[in-house]
């Protein structure tokens, strides 16, 4: 028979789930930013984190280890409200979206690699002219703009007023 204190009472105050949740998720927010807009493939920044911390705040709960079913719920509410707002406030308001979200980076600027952009996300001109072959483009001058994608990919715009749409950005070796 289970304890069914155990699964709805909270072991903790719902205060303290709400401020754990709501440090957690901007501090991780932040450190995510300071680092860069790395391997996540076709997700964001913040849907990495929101995955993340979801499954790291469901897990005590379905483990039953010294948290209860609604210990874990209060930080899971807390964080995905926290993911809501965030989104909300940078739609409403550009200019905190700057601070929270990332922005495309320029990579290359009329066939002109951008070495400060490769040397902050250790991209090496090897790896941009792979995935520039990925677009079709084998001469680095066709290309007129490219970007490094909030996403991990990246795009291109050649001279001909061709556009490349996105390719996934391959792990650094």
């Amino acid at each position: 028979m289970p304890e069914w204190e155990s699964i709805f009472i909270p072991a903790l105050p719902m205060l303290e789930g709400v401020v754990r949740g709501t440090v957690t998720f901007f501090a991780l927010l932040i450190l995510m930013r300071i680092v860069g807009q790395r391997e996540s493939g076709g997700l964001g920044v913040t849907d990495v984190l929101i995955i993340v911390l979801v499954a790291e705040s469901a897990a005590p709960a379905l483990y039953t280890q010294d948290s209860t079913l609604v210990d874990s719920l209060v930080v899971i509410v807390t964080i995905l409200f926290w993911s809501v707002v965030v989104d909300a406030v940078s739609y409403r308001f550009p200019y905190f979206s700057h601070f929270v979200k990332a922005r495309p980076k320029p990579l290359i600027r009329y066939g002109k690699l951008n070495r400060h952009t490769m040397r902050r996300e250790f991209m090496s001109r090897e790896e941009v002219e792979s995935q520039l072959r990925l677009h079709g483009i084998e001469d680095i001058t066709r290309v007129r703009q490219a970007y490094l994608e909030p996403n991990g990919m990246i795009s291109v715009l050649t001279h001909d007023g061709e556009q490349n749409g996105p390719v996934e950005r391959p792990e650094a070796m």
